[in-house]
């Protein structure tokens, strides 16, 4: 009896260690039971948060010596899993609690979570039988962060990370790293690693990788391209800016202007629709214009103005368009072509990576530019740009910031790049959700003033209240676990154009992971502190 039990255990053993029998068995089940025509189950899923793969995304890791990926299972196979103490079914994609067989050594230790699922995929934690657009549930469930229990608001300003993109830096840390190069394992890695997030942005901006400049910072990427660009003006040029703008995509072009006695030419938006609009940016155009700095998005507002046709006059203009994105990137699918931009600039943070900033452009255009370096450091485009070592690890987090975006529509097919542009719809659609139940609810609230009234705009929405701080309310959400801060997020001139001066208001920004319970928390938080008499609480 005793040599028979450990033979059927080494039997069941083998069986849950390869599951791949059944999942062939489910999906030839399910090719006899459904329609020709009828959408496939069990498709093999793109596992999220591996730095590896092709320029299309997934694959195997990249890095030399990091573990191999986990084999992909069929829904029915993540759902059905038998236990490995007890050889008992359990439903839901993890062992539970069972009774043990005779001899068993009791319960099982608990295995540990699978993370760098695909959302909605078979491997995700809310595997699906039927199509979903946007399963929130789902993606939630990737963020270590919404454990605490807060509702972020917060996510203009930096969003909360996901499992992948936390599991990416890590494994780029865990494994050999040095400078760029073939011959050495780290060598081998960090150029790995950097090829990989060239390409990764390139999908998600519709750029060419060879034109992904990667900066500590939006800020300081604008910073060095402003005095690069500077060395071909002339005094009685022009440069125009707009107070829609975030002071990064200004204050730069001012300095830059005033050090080789340029002029600087002022776009003003309509306060009262908070409006950009081409006619604002053509009326400051003229013959000596060299550039125009605007952005895609107002992070402040929310604003959207019409790049592409700003562009169009731009160029006619003979001036060069460099485009701010930072905001933009976080709500739309972004296309530089399309846009019509010369430079267009964004964070990976603001889109659940890491703290950087990118840089798209064209590598011809690229080519033209000098900008001031190390005697030693290579004079490749776009490597030219780059000022000392690569964040490696920040690269892998972009890259998997960029995997898990293209997940969010769990049914797209195609590259990278077409299933980003799936996923953006599907994300367009459940933020404008949240957003045009917000614009109802506030309009509501007497006292509150929404300053955010494009019609085209991100959901971002900037308030203030008759007679209160917004500070004080910001306090006020903050104790009941809702972020939403209070400020001009470095927009002042937008905030000054608003009449509300440096001080700003109290802004609400959505994100991929705000559900209809985090607004529910808002509006009523809000509720709550406008019934709060002033200074208590």
């Amino acid at each position: 009896e005793g040599w028979l039990h450990i033979d059927i255990e080494h039997w069941f053993n083998a069986i849950v260690a390869d599951t791949s029998w059944l999942k062939h068995f489910m999906n030839w089940y399910y090719s006899r039971a459904r329609p020709p025509d009828a959408p496939r189950r069990g498709r093999a899923p793109r596992p999220l948060g591996r730095s590896g793969g092709g320029a299309d995304g997934g694959g195997e890791s990249l890095l030399t010596s990091a573990p191999p990926p986990s084999a992909s299972r069929s829904c029915v196979a993540e759902r059905m899993v038998i236990h490995p103490h007890t050889h008992r079914f359990k439903q839901g994609g993890r062992p539970g609690a069972g009774t043990p067989l005779p001899g068993a050594a009791g319960p099982s230790p608990p295995l540990p979570p699978r993370s760098g699922a695909r959302i909605g995929s078979p491997r995700s934690p809310l595997c699906k039988e039927s199509p979903v657009t946007y399963d929130i549930t789902a993606v939630r469930a990737q963020f270590p962060a919404l454990k605490a229990g807060s509702a972020h608001f917060d996510g203009p300003g930096g969003t909360q990370t996901p499992l992948p993109v936390i599991e990416a830096v890590s494994e780029a840390l865990a494994n050999p790293l040095a400078n760029r190069g073939h011959i050495t394992a780290g060598e081998r890695n960090a150029e790995a690693l950097v090829r990989s997030a060239r390409q990764a942005m390139a999908d998600l901006l519709g750029a060419d990788p060879a034109a992904i400049v990667f900066g500590r910072s939006a800020t300081a990427l604008t910073y060095d391209f402003s005095r690069t660009l500077a060395k071909t003006w002339s005094p009685g040029d022009e440069v125009v800016v707009s107070r829609l703008d975030h002071d990064s995509n200004i204050r730069p072009w001012i300095q830059a202007a005033e050090a080789v006695g340029a002029t600087v030419r002022w776009a003003d938006f309509d306060p009262a629709t908070g409006e950009l609009t081409p006619d604002d940016i053509s009326a400051r155009l003229g013959d000596r214009t060299r550039l125009v700095a605007v952005t895609a998005a107002s992070n402040l507002i929310g604003t959207r103005p019409a790049i592409p046709e700003i562009s169009r006059r731009v160029h006619a203009a003979g001036a060069l368009l460099y485009v701010d994105g930072v905001h933009y990137a976080a709500h739309a699918h972004v296309d530089i072509r399309q846009l019509g931009a010369d430079f267009l600039v964004c964070s990976p943070y603001k889109f659940l990576g890491p703290h950087l900033g990118v840089l798209a452009s064209r590598p011809e255009l690229l080519e033209t530019l000098t900008p001031d370096k190390l005697l030693p450091s290579t004079n490749a485009v776009p490597e030219r740009f780059e000022f000392g070592t690569l964040p490696y690890e920040f690269l892998a987090g972009t890259r998997a910031a960029v995997d898990f975006l293209a997940t969010l529509d769990p049914d797209a097919e195609g590259s990278r790049r077409e299933r980003l542009a799936s996923a953006y719809a599907a994300l367009e659609r459940h933020e404008d959700t949240l957003r045009r139940r917000m614009d109802e609810e506030l309009a509501a609230l007497g006292p509150v003033t929404v300053h955010s009234r494009a019609a085209d705009r991100t959901p971002t929405l900037l308030l203030t209240i008759d007679g209160r701080d917004t500070t004080d309310a910001c306090r006020h959400l903050a104790a009941r676990g809702v972020d939403a801060p209070s400020g001009s997020f470095y927009a002042v001139e937008a905030s000054r154009r608003l009449g509300l001066g440096d001080t700003g208001g109290l802004r609400v920004g959505l994100a991929p992971y705000t559900s209809t319970e985090d607004v529910d928390r808002l509006l009523e938080a809000l509720s709550d502190f406008l019934r709060t008499p002033a200074g208590h609480g």
